[in-house]
């Protein structure tokens, strides 16, 4: 099923069958948050009597293996010439990335998200997770809107996603476990596209990033498979379509 609005798309379904239905060369950025494989590496949930828990337990969708080889060909195949790819991931999946994305873009790189207010180490045994990094590929010819040296360094710093920007569930909890900051989108939608130019995530989660391509007069693609995400999500889209619609 697909909602549309003026400039969005929402996608109800699994993007591994999805993706197939996207026509050649017609995507200008992949800007994407795919499941990193980390809830078998979990400690479990930590709960104190003192402050509110702390959950280190993700979603079920993070427990199903993700396979980077599966995405690489028909990324290829759907970017425009001028086209550029982000993908967020974790430290277990980046050889994986590198082996089936390096040899089929002309350039591999990633960035770093510095995570300024990351969850307290209460067991003091080893480094905050402060960090994540975020894969950058291109094709030769890539839209690239740099801006100066000092601010094109391949690091982002800010916080994570808190308060109101935050959304919860009927029951006031998270409802999506690594929901990522709009500011941080939209500094890699800047730099990576221009006015009217597709943006894609085909991991949509809470349509963050179809917020922020909104916001910088994109156009968005988004592909959900989980309903709950999808109802939040087109909510959020028809919100921003409507309040950057003078943009």
């Amino acid at each position: 099923m697909i909602f549309k609005g003026e400039k969005f798309d929402l996608i109800s379904g699994d993007c591994f069958s999805v993706l197939k239905d996207i026509p050649d060369n017609s995507i200008d950025l992949i800007l994407t948050d795919p499941p990193y494989n980390l809830a078998q590496y979990s400690t479990g949930n930590m709960y104190f009597n003192w402050r509110s828990d702390i959950n280190n337990d993700l979603a079920e969708w993070d427990l199903i293996d993700l396979d980077p080889s599966e995405l690489a060909s028909e990324f290829k195949r759907i970017l425009s010439p001028k086209g550029n790819i982000f993908i967020f991931c974790s430290y277990n999946l980046i050889g994986d990335y590198h082996k089936a994305f390096d040899s089929i873009f002309d350039t591999f790189q990633f960035m770093v998200w510095h995570k300024t207010n990351p969850v307290p180490n209460f067991r003091k045994s080893s480094f905050l997770n402060s960090c994540e990094l975020i894969i950058a590929c291109w094709n030769k010819g890539h839209t690239w809107n740099f801006t100066t040296q000092s601010d094109m360094h391949n690091f982002i710093e800010s916080p994570i996603c808190m308060g109101k920007e935050r959304i919860k569930d009927e029951n006031g909890k998270n409802m999506h476990p690594t929901q990522k900051p709009v500011s941080i989108l939209q500094k890699i939608i800047s730099i990576a596209s221009n006015e009217n130019d597709v943006v894609l995530d085909c991991f949509n989660g809470v349509g963050s990033t179809g917020e922020a391509a909104l916001s910088l007069n994109r156009k968005y693609i988004g592909v959900e498979i989980d309903n709950s995400y999808v109802d939040v999500s087109l909510k959020r889209l028809q919100a921003a379509e409507k309040k950057f619609s003078s943009k």
